[in-house]
């Protein structure tokens, strides 16, 4: 015969016999509710719209609008307050030329062909150079992560090389190397090879121990364990590093084409710059700059900035992209 349970009204013993199965009775088909109760469905539904990404609710135009009209609006009113203080004649023309001053200046270049070729020239240079030192930081920043005596040895030296401005490497380069472009490309493996390493090197600090001791236990030697696990778990940090390094090398570039100019190297950016002030052409002097910042920004628009969002993306972190 069962028991009462003590501290249990008749009520409350009713009901708990009904949920015990050992309570009920052979000839008892009562069975327990198997759908969600709607309070459960509808909590269930608030957590997924919040682990929904907020972009993804947004209508595609409202998106475009959202990344391009901030932009186009400061641009616009940079033009309106350079056409006033021109318009006021705050200073002399040849000091603050007219924004149409500038972009006529810029335009006989592209009407002689010769803009295309400016661009290219320190675009193909800076694309190399980056690459290079990607090819060299990569390793380097794995062995000064995960080796002690290398990270005694050669970190500090990667932080003051990453410090020391890329300009004071030019006259070196050009002592050692010549009037080539040996010694432009030396300058911008200075100024990127430091950014990247020193960003990856801080994205392996970050990674919990436990994985890379998981991929040992697992059998993963040292190869895999750096392709397979530190480097996927360290990209958030070398994509910063990369992002740094680009420009880093960008300007490090700037600086030698500034310095390094010869008929045998072309002409780039930084050459188009020097030109103009050789010449005290103000409108192509800041022709030059406005094309040195374009390109600046243009690669960070074009390829960080997908690929920052591509990597925040698949690790939840949507929060970061609104």
């Amino acid at each position: 015969m069962q028991q009462p349970e003590p501290g249990l009204d008749p009520a409350s013993r009713s009901s708990v016999s009904k949920l015990d199965p050992a309570s009920r009775s052979s000839g008892d088909t009562d069975v327990l509710p198997t759908q969600p109760s709607p309070d459960f469905a509808a909590l269930e539904a608030g957590l997924d719209a919040l682990d929904a990404p907020q972009d993804a609710r947004r209508p595609g135009w409202r998106r475009f609008l959202r990344a391009v009209l901030p932009p186009v609006v400061a641009l616009l009113l940079i033009l309106l307050v350079w056409q006033a203080l021109w318009a006021a004649a705050f200073w002399p023309e040849y000091k603050l030329p007219a924004p149409l001053a500038v972009w006529g200046a810029f335009w006989d270049r592209v009407r002689d062909g010769e803009a295309l070729s400016i661009l290219w020239t320190s675009i193909h240079r800076a694309v190399l150079g980056f690459l290079a030192g990607m090819v060299i930081a990569t390793p380097l920043g794995l062995l000064v992560a995960k080796v002690r005596l290398v990270r005694s040895a050669i970190g500090p030296l990667l932080t003051g090389l990453q410090s020391l401005p890329s300009v004071a490497w030019v006259p070196a380069a050009i002592l050692w190397f010549g009037l080539n472009d040996a010694a432009i490309y030396f300058v911008v493996l200075l100024g990127s090879v430091p950014s990247i390493a020193n960003g990856l090197v801080a994205g392996v600090d970050q990674i919990p121990p436990i994985l890379p001791r998981v991929g040992r236990a697992l059998g993963a030697g040292r190869l895999a364990t750096a392709t397979h696990i530190l480097m996927p778990a360290a990209l958030p940090g070398y994509l910063a590093g990369l992002k740094q390094g680009w420009a880093f090398s960008w300007r490090s570039l700037m600086a030698a084409e500034l310095i390094a100019t010869s008929p045998k190297l072309g002409i780039g950016l930084g050459t188009y710059l020097n030109q103009g002030q050789a010449f005290n052409d103000m409108p192509t002097v800041i022709a030059a700059i406005l094309l040195i910042l374009l390109v600046g920004v243009g690669i960070e628009l074009v390829v960080f900035r997908p690929m920052e969002r591509s990597v925040l993306r698949t690790r939840g972190l949507t929060g970061a992209l609104s």
